[in-house]
């Protein structure tokens, strides 16, 4: 049985989220978010089940969180720069 999903990520620091998408498969979105807090970033995700309540991506809310268009491209790019960061330093040891 396939169920859909709704790709939801947050950003726990300026209390804001992008509902990114419906899937049937979740684990890139998940891995790919617990990627960015172990890089130190302050974000989650939920995959909250595409109902009839929650047909369209604009009906779904969360409490204490605003939405912000462009949150998962931004997280993203953050996510890019800490990443690069960190292979700077990897250079000296190759030969």
């Amino acid at each position: 049985m396939n169920i859909s999903v709704w790709q939801v990520i947050r950003d726990d620091s300026k209390r804001t989220f992008e509902v990114c998408g419906k899937t049937n498969n979740d684990n890139a979105f998940t891995n790919r978010t617990h990627a960015m807090q172990k890089a130190g970033m302050n974000v989650s995700c939920m995959t909250p089940p595409v109902t009839n309540k929650t047909a369209n991506k604009d009906l779904i809310k969360i409490v204490g969180y605003t939405p912000e268009i462009g949150l998962h491209d931004r997280l993203s790019k953050e996510f890019m720069k800490i990443t690069l960061r960190g292979s700077e330093g990897l250079s000296e040891y190759d030969d």
